[in-house]
């Protein structure tokens, strides 16, 4: 630009200068960024403020000029540079994540106990940057060292590991330079994980702590295994923790990732959206939110029922205003409601089976073509009434709808089973009744739920006379 500065406006060259502060901070941090802003004032001045050639300023207009260069781009360097630390820390939250999810995996599977503390100590070594990581083990009236990654331990700092006799304790020895954390499990200590590495920051506590939970869990789960003790409990953990991360994986991902990839087309910088984007991008939140919603739900019925703590309110209910409230409860469109007026009522729990109709609903809506309504129908069947929902969706195969109302069996089910399933099917059970699913006439699935029949009021009237 010097050859063309006399016909250049004073605000170009400070423009064109901002772009060395943006690369240095971007490259190598605040101190850069700040190093490139005094060359940027300096060559401002020099090349571009008369007299050329000097670090005299000829008038106070071109003072301003200067004040105002170093003021905006010291701010952009500052705004870079926390932008650059918090993309920083977002990769090293996620790679945190990432092998907490890793550690829990391996936690799911059925590892031996070696194999499983080796992966923990070599996580811990490699996610703090530290000298060594190591669990320690209970042996006789010692501590041994079960696995390790990095430098060996030495005679000194195997000294400075063992904890105070009589009492649990987690401290940081500031002279060694080691943190040592007490495993608990069930209220007794199990082991001892410990590491030597830079001091932490309330993070790295909290991420620590997180593996010293999950290290305490594989100590005690190799206990129960080794002494058989309370076998069916671990079992059912295991199932649950299974359930729960599938539910994470196929439920919540999609939903979140809709989120999330709305709020960030809606603060992205540029060109404004027009009112038709905004409006179908604020429904897409609204909707996936929905579902979040209807997910929460989902998950803590499955704990009631896990907990045992299912309590049936059964009344005597028409069978028009168990459809009327799972449709305002689901907030579902393209719904045909074919119930008739003069069906007899049900003695059922109406919002637990209000419940198994949304989630029916909810099932045949996200499985069924966006041109063609879910239908509800009813009917009398004997003793009870058959409530059905049809959708023109893929279908459920025979031989896999037994596994449509287990839980997290996508893979095998045709992509249908999951939480709701599972709910709606151990809410109908809860009522000593039945659901199934069959083909439907012209294609599609077919769930049928039946619900007990109301008994007829008692007659009173005046006593006939003996």
């Amino acid at each position: 630009m010097v050859p063309l500065r006399d016909h250049l406006s004073l605000a170009t060259p400070a423009l064109v200068l901002v772009v060395p502060v943006v690369a240095g901070t971007v490259i190598g941090g605040f101190g850069s960024g700040l190093v490139a802003v005094v060359a940027g004032f300096l060559a401002y001045d020099f090349f571009f403020i008369p007299p050329y050639g000097t670090l005299d300023v000829g008038s106070g207009q071109e003072w301003v000029a200067l004040v105002v260069y170093a003021v905006v781009v010291l701010l952009v360097s500052v705004l870079v540079d926390s932008l650059r630390r918090t993309r920083a820390e977002a990769r090293r939250r996620e790679g945190d994540t990432r092998r907490i999810y890793l550690l829990s995996d391996l936690l799911i599977g059925d590892l031996p106990l070696e194999e499983l503390l080796d992966s923990l100590v070599t996580t811990v070594h490699e996610a703090f940057e530290a000298r060594w990581a190591a669990v320690l083990l209970p042996e006789a009236d010692r501590l041994r060292v079960a696995a390790t990654s990095g430098d060996p331990l030495t005679d000194e700092e195997m000294e400075h590991l063992l904890p105070a006799a009589g009492r649990t304790e987690r401290l940081r020895d500031g002279d060694t330079g080691m943190v040592r954390i007490v495993l608990t499990a069930r209220g007794r200590p199990v082991g001892l994980l410990a590491m030597a590495g830079p001091p932490l920051d309330p993070h790295g506590q909290d991420l620590l702590n997180t593996y010293a939970n999950q290290a305490a869990l594989a100590l005690e789960r190799n206990r129960l295994r080794e002494q058989a003790v309370r076998a069916e409990l671990l079992e059912e953990v295991d199932r649950w923790r299974d359930a729960l991360m599938g539910a994470v994986s196929h439920d919540l991902r999609t939903p979140l990732a809709s989120v999330k990839s709305a709020v960030t087309t809606l603060r992205l910088p540029g060109p404004e959206l027009s009112p038709a984007d905004r409006d179908e991008l604020l429904a897409l939140i609204e909707e996936q939110s929905d579902a979040l919603e209807r997910l929460v739900t989902n998950l803590l019925d499955m704990t009631r029922i896990q907990a045992g703590a299912l309590d049936l309110r059964r009344e005597i209910t028409p069978v028009a205003d168990v459809v009327e409230g799972a449709l305002r409860l689901l907030g579902a469109e393209h719904v045909v409601v074919e119930v008739p007026v003069d069906l007899p009522a049900v003695d059922v729990d109406q919002l637990l089976m209000q419940q198994v109709l949304a989630n029916l609903l909810d099932n045949a809506l996200r499985h069924s073509p966006d041109a063609e309504p879910v239908r509800v129908r009813a009917a009398v069947a004997g003793p009870v009434v058959e409530l059905v929902v049809e959708d023109r969706g893929p279908g459920v195969p025979p031989t896999e709808r037994d596994l449509v109302f287990q839980m997290f069996n996508r893979a095998s089910a045709g992509g249908r089973a999951g939480l709701g399933l599972a709910i709606a099917k151990a809410f109908v059970e809860a009522h000593g009744q039945t659901i199934r699913v069959e083909d439907a006439p012209g294609g599609g699935a077919r769930f049928v739920v039946t619900m007990p029949v109301a008994p007829p009021p008692a007659v009173t009237g005046p006593a006939k006379a003996a």
